[in-house]
């Protein structure tokens, strides 16, 4: 087995085997989820949430100002088999919107998004807001905290093995919200999300969703009142990356899928681009 630095051997690839870094809360929180989603009558019950009390408020609370294009490109719903989906990211909102689209279209099983830990995980009141907002798929928390950096190859290591066993991932290969006024000008993608890539070996579904606001209530009201901006998402088909999961799992492999995936995802920019401005023009 390899010794090199980015090998999973010098790793801990469980949460519980870290125990002694995680405070009280965050191991009530990990647990919890993680039962969660191991259980196969609570994972029901929560998936049925999702997709009928989540998803359907969703599509309500956008559905005058969405256009999704590149249905044709997706892969057929495979009971078992994980997906990861990976986006830009300008909205808090951004999975949650395009994983309730999904769902309409037969992709029913839960989906992993990681968060922050801060207030996801180290407090009561963001362990509730994770049920409300996801019914509790907020996970892994990834750690902003340098000492604690370790944890989030524990994490991706985690996402990895779901992934495997069929769930599927929400993931920002930027690594945080694009804040730049051009929505367009994407961030660089993180090396991280590449060893998760590599790791995981299941198929990567890109896409590029823009148009919503960071203020849910006002998002929301837009939609109604007819003053919001078009939220539009193009997906692309998987993205192609069989040379690159053939070498060996290094920082330069796991940079280079995380290059290749921002690309599909700049390309993907482009489309919604112009998609855009005919929607405008049209409108205008």
């Amino acid at each position: 087995m390899s010794s090199h630095p980015g090998s999973r051997a010098r790793r801990p690839e469980h949460f519980h085997e870290v125990l002694d870094k995680l405070t009280a809360t965050e191991r009530f929180g990990i647990r919890f989820v993680r039962a969660s989603f191991r259980n196969a009558s609570a994972n029901s019950a929560l998936r049925w949430g999702q997709r009928f009390i989540g998803a359907t408020w969703i599509r309500a609370a956008t559905d005058r100002l969405i256009h999704v294009e590149g249905w044709e490109r997706l892969p057929p719903p495979e009971p078992g088999q994980g997906i990861i989906w990976a986006s830009n990211h300008r909205s808090f909102f951004d999975m949650f919107v395009a994983n309730a689209h999904l769902f309409g279209r037969g992709y029913h099983e839960r989906v992993l998004y990681p968060v922050r830990s801060e207030f996801f995980y180290d407090s009561p009141l963001g362990f509730v807001v994770n049920g409300i907002m996801s019914f509790w798929s907020m996970y892994p928390p990834i750690f902003r905290d340098r000492k604690r950096a370790s944890l989030n190859h524990t994490a991706f290591a985690e996402l990895a093995r779901a992934a495997q066993a069929g769930r599927s991932v929400g993931i920002h290969p930027e690594g945080t919200r694009n804040l730049d006024s051009d929505p367009y000008q994407l961030l660089p993608g993180q090396s991280g999300v590449g060893r998760l890539m590599h790791l995981a070996r299941t198929p990567v579904v890109p896409f590029f969703i823009n148009g919503l606001g960071n203020n849910p209530f006002h998002q929301i009201r837009s939609n109604f009142d007819g003053t919001g901006k078009s939220i539009i998402i193009v997906f692309g088909a998987p993205v192609e990356m069989t040379d690159l999961l053939r070498d060996p799992p290094t920082g330069k492999t796991f940079r280079a899928l995380a290059d290749r995936v921002m690309q599909r995802i700049a390309e993907l920019g482009e489309e919604e681009r112009e998609i855009r401005a005919k929607l405008e023009g049209d409108s205008s």
